[in-house]
């Protein structure tokens, strides 16, 4: 591609991130209103304690990357990691799309640091898998949580089952896809030409534009190094630490925002809230989870015993501050990404 051709993509990418930027935050224009005039009448030093967890949260994600490509014999430094995580984090907020858009991403700027698209992508299946079986535990510390007080009813009993349920299955249907190479191979080439077709639908002029070819080596490498791994299930231990550590962060971040608030809540309540409302985020239209987010977290809390008066604010706090620590960040190195060129292709393997 030539340098005029590049340049003209670079601007487009711009253009394209700034206006999905623009729409998010006018999408919480309402959110970050009720959050500056809630400012003055909260503990800011609490507050303060964000970014710490944010860093700790950071930190999980980069580690729990860094020992994945390790054990895939791609190992990668500290720092470009980080870029990259943070890149991620602002990719996924900004694109409503269950995180596609992120790993998408992700595979195609890890070729910089010589990891191929299938590893990549791998690393991300493997994230998604770790979170929620480290979730698990936290979420049963939950329900036990609230039971102590008396505020586990059959109402928040059915919503942990269901949650326990989902995050059961989703884990045992995607290792079992992943297990076997005809599996995903045949899941690949199903979603590609539903893909394809939906693309066909609104360009008649096109239809393969992913090449079913390209999707099945893909698939194929994908499968080769997930073998890897599976040889290698003992040194998962640290990856699994590192994600409970990113979810306990998460979950720590929004109990500052209520200690912030100057109120002690139950735990339990928070991490139950969390839960649904991230569930909910995966599947949302909207960058961010917009809406849906709020108001499932809100119903969440009342279902367990925490007023609408407080649980509000304090969620319309939490979102806007945990956004805006990963969008300034997130945008400032993935521009520059942008800017620089992501990298030359790795080899495939």
């Amino acid at each position: 591609m030539s340098d005029q051709k590049k340049a003209c993509w670079r601007l487009i990418i711009t253009v394209v991130t700034l206006a999905a930027m623009a729409l998010l935050i006018y999408g919480l224009r309402d959110e970050i209103t009720e959050v500056l005039n809630n400012l003055g009448k909260v503990n800011v030093l609490a507050l303060l304690l964000l970014i710490p967890l944010q860093l700790l949260n950071l930190d999980a994600y980069v580690r729990l990357y860094r020992n994945l490509f390790k054990i895939l014999d791609r190992p990668a430094d500290y720092w470009p990691m980080f870029k990259v995580t943070n890149e991620l984090n602002f990719v996924n907020q900004i694109l409503p799309s269950g995180g596609v858009s992120g790993i998408s991403y992700f595979s195609i700027r890890m070729r910089s640091l010589g990891i191929s698209g299938a590893q990549a992508t791998l690393a991300q299946v493997m994230k998604l898998i770790l979170l929620f079986v480290s979730f698990q535990p936290l979420l049963i510390l939950g329900v036990l949580l609230l039971a102590a007080r008396g505020h586990a009813g059959s109402f928040v009993m059915l919503i942990t089952g269901i949650l326990i349920a989902l995050l059961v299955v989703g884990t045992i249907l995607g290792l079992y896809v992943i297990e076997s190479r005809q599996r995903i191979s045949s899941t690949s080439l199903f979603l590609t030409r539903a893909i394809n077709g939906l693309i066909h639908f609104f360009r008649r002029s096109s239809s393969e534009t992913i090449s079913l070819t390209g999707a099945e080596k893909a698939v194929v490498d994908l499968h080769d190094n997930y073998v890897v791994l599976k040889k290698n299930w003992r040194l998962l231990k640290w990856p699994f630490i590192h994600t409970m550590t990113a979810n306990a962060t998460e979950i720590a971040k929004l109990y500052v925002v209520y200690l912030a608030f100057g109120e002690l809540v139950n735990v339990g309540a928070v991490i139950l809230a969390y839960a649904v409302a991230n569930f909910a985020g995966l599947i949302s239209v909207l960058p961010a989870g917009i809406g849906i987010y709020e108001v499932l977290m809100t119903g969440v809390l009342a279902a367990t015993g925490i007023s609408a008066s407080l649980s509000i604010p304090v969620t319309l706090m939490y979102r806007v501050l945990s956004m805006t620590m990963v969008l300034v960040p997130g945008y400032f190195f993935y521009h520059k990404a942008i800017r620089e060129g992501l990298g030359p292709r790795a080899p495939d393997k």
